[in-house]
């Protein structure tokens, strides 16, 4: 996932949100900013802070996967290649990843993918209606492992709160750390939610479902020794 930060650190609280990430733009290679000239018009989303009609962009109605913080696109790539019935609305700040990914969909000429270079929690708060989401996927987010940071992890009472306004009943949430804190995080905060429940038993994680795939990230993170936690929760 992307990593942010506050868009001034000395503002009052009340005027400013926290975020989640740290924008580390980095270089982009000649290849991904020609999928910005090139390929934008065809498969991303200009944000403009009103509801948006995701059926136009697709032309059909299908049920809408979106995946926040989708890094270089490895994932999302896979699954909606995987996955043709069901649209995917990916969603990344970071420019280098979404040209990568961009460049992968345009390969396959694939139709069921549209993404968003912008904050995550603009996009929900004011680019998606209320009910509009089958499925929600937060892959590895940034843990901030420093206690003084955890503020900053976009796994929140009011963040998950805001994403349960954008899903349909009984539509899946699936999270997924390779930081146990941030794990157990993540576990205590998704059973107090009023919105959710436990798909697999109260205070369960769930086993790795065959959808996620092992990206280049979770392996060199295994290779490390680290663990890898998966959560799924149901809108109720």
């Amino acid at each position: 996932m992307s990593k942010h930060h506050d868009h001034d650190d000395n503002a009052p609280e009340y005027m400013r949100r926290i975020r989640s990430f740290v924008l580390r733009e980095g270089r982009m290679t000649p290849a991904q900013q020609r999928a910005f000239d090139t390929l934008w018009s065809r498969y991303g989303i200009d944000y403009r802070g009103t509801p948006h009609d995701f059926n136009t962009n697709f032309g059909r109605h299908a049920p809408l996967v979106m995946e926040i913080g989708f890094g270089n696109g490895e994932a999302l790539a896979w699954a909606s290649e995987h996955d043709l019935a069901r649209d995917f609305l990916g969603i990344e700040v970071h420019g280098p990843g979404v040209g990568r990914l961009m460049n992968a969909l345009a390969a396959r000429d694939a139709s069921n993918v549209r993404l968003y270079k912008h904050d995550a929690v603009d996009v929900l708060e004011h680019e998606i209606a209320p009910g509009t989401l089958a499925e929600a996927r937060i892959w590895f987010p940034d843990p901030w492992h420093k206690k003084r940071h955890n503020k900053r992890r976009l796994i929140q009472p009011e963040f998950i709160a805001l994403l349960a306004s954008r899903m349909a009943p009984d539509s899946l949430l699936h999270l997924a750390t390779d930081w146990q804190p941030y794990a157990e995080h993540m576990l205590e905060v998704m059973e107090a939610a009023p919105d959710w429940r436990n798909a697999i038993s109260p205070g369960q994680y769930a086993e790795k479902p065959a959808w996620r795939i092992e990206t280049h990230f979770e392996r060199r993170g295994l290779k490390l020794g680290h663990g890898v936690w998966d959560l799924l929760y149901r809108r109720t």
